[in-house]
């Protein structure tokens, strides 16, 4: 039985739940990724840059100390190297100094540290605090064609008296291109992060337009149940009005009204049972049925069926009975739908074969036959899928939704039984439900 409409609202309510846990869930994750990366890049940026500093500072003090060796002078106490700003650094000498033996010595300390980097320089002339000589220096890194540019304006320092100050114009740039792989890394994560929103989205707007569909559909199928059923009424009365009896042509379009009505009627109840199999919103009113029994009126409609197209319709049951738990409701169904389709499916003359054995393991076999076009290898999975039909170009020779193979599978699946196709002999398909016995209460 297919449940209530408020069933129904209670799984889209359990579902609409699962999937805004589903984003909450996202949007923390996309956060937490983001923010560790933000702050690993952060950190990453600051262990750099005081690598720099430090290396900065240590060749700086190793120069001021040559310097010192070379005048024959001491060092200074303290503050011997000062970092006035991010880039720019003081030295302390408080000895004459000379700008070749400067530059030179800048150049050498500074690559023995690996810091290839261009720097600028100035020489503060001690008794007027002017700034004598300044000069630029590429490194090794570069071309020594480059133009260079004249020294920047460098602050004063008052409590010194024989320094210099460098500064480091490519300082940021130095430590970025140390940063190459993290900055790849994160350049990576951020591309995966991106796609990983992006696909967020397309699903959330697939399932806001499956959800859309869906309703269309079901609300549909509903609405054609009203005229359906007065068609079904104004068919009956045509057909039982003594007038209409009278003449074979409007007792005909009376037949044909009312069958035409069957095979509507049909088609919206299968939307109906594949709308609630996929909500989730039917259950299994389980019964225990004998086999037996639950085929012989449909064989005994599908018999009349079969001759009436030159057919032949074989059965080979069990003689004894055979018990099972099952839904009556949806077993006639699916035992409907496959009938239906061996006949349909089977050829001008079908031939259709329904048989029951016995496996070893005490389960039963339920087979439906047709000697039919049969379905090819690649396709056997597939014509269990939603609206599926077999390509046949444009030839349309079997009208259908592409519903029933795929409403079979859902109750087999919900009644935990197993369904196979197979090549049938010579040719043909043959379908099996295997179907676990219980014992006659």
């Amino acid at each position: 039985m297919l449940a209530v409409a408020g069933g129904k609202t209670d799984i889209c309510s359990v579902q609409y739940t699962i999937i805004r846990r589903i984003v909450i869930l996202g949007a923390i994750a996309i956060a937490g990724i983001l923010g560790t990366q933000s702050y690993w890049l952060v950190t990453s940026w600051n262990i750099n840059e005081q690598a720099f500093d430090q290396k900065a500072r240590l060749a700086l003090y190793n120069v001021a100390e040559r310097l010192s060796g070379l005048n024959g002078t001491e060092l200074p106490p303290r503050d011997i190297v000062r970092q006035r700003s991010g880039n720019t650094f003081v030295v302390n000498t408080e000895s004459e100094i000379y700008a070749p033996m400067l530059e030179y010595l800048l150049q050498q300390e500074l690559t023995k540290l690996a810091l290839n980097v261009n720097f600028e320089y100035a020489i503060f002339d001690c008794s007027t605090n002017q700034m004598l000589y300044g000069g630029y220096c590429v490194s090794e890194a570069e071309s020594l064609a480059a133009v260079q540019p004249p020294a920047s304006n460098f602050a004063k320092e008052a409590d010194f008296t024989y320094y210099f100050s460098v500064k480091f114009p490519g300082r940021s740039s130095f430590i970025l291109q140390d940063m190459q792989l993290v900055l790849f890394l994160s350049g990576i994560l951020l591309l995966t992060v991106f796609f990983f929103s992006y696909a967020l989205v397309i699903i959330l707007r697939q399932r806001r337009l499956a959800t859309m569909q869906k309703d269309f559909i079901n609300n549909m199928t509903h609405e054609f149940k009203t005229p359906l059923s007065t068609i079904r009424i104004a068919a009956g009365v045509f057909q039982r009005d003594e007038r209409i009896k009278a003449d074979d042509r409007l007792s005909r379009y009376a037949d044909i009204i009312h069958e035409q009505y069957d095979r509507l009627n049909g088609q919206v109840e299968k939307v109906l049972q594949i709308a609630g199999v996929e909500e989730g919103g039917f259950k299994l009113n389980r019964e225990n049925l004998e086999l037996n029994q639950q085929l012989q009126p449909l064989l005994s409609s599908a018999s009349l069926r079969v001759e009436e197209q030159g057919g032949k319709l074989v059965t080979e049951l069990m003689d004894r009975p055979i018990f099972i738990s099952a839904d009556p409701m949806h077993l006639s169904n699916i035992l409907h739908s496959l009938i239906d389709n061996a006949i349909k499916y089977g050829g001008p003359e079908p031939f259709v074969r329904v048989s029951v054995t016995e496996q070893s393991n005490e389960r039963y076999v339920l087979s439906i036959e047709d000697h039919g076009p049969g379905i090819p290898p690649d396709q056997r999975e597939k014509v269990f899928e939603k609206f599926y039909r077999i390509p046949t170009g444009n030839v349309h020779d079997v009208k259908g939704f592409g519903l029933g193979l795929y409403y079979v599978r859902s109750i087999c699946k919900a009644h935990d039984w197993s369904i196979n196709i197979h090549t049938a002999e010579p040719s043909g398909t043959r379908i099996s439900i295997t179907l676990p016995p219980i014992k006659p209460a």
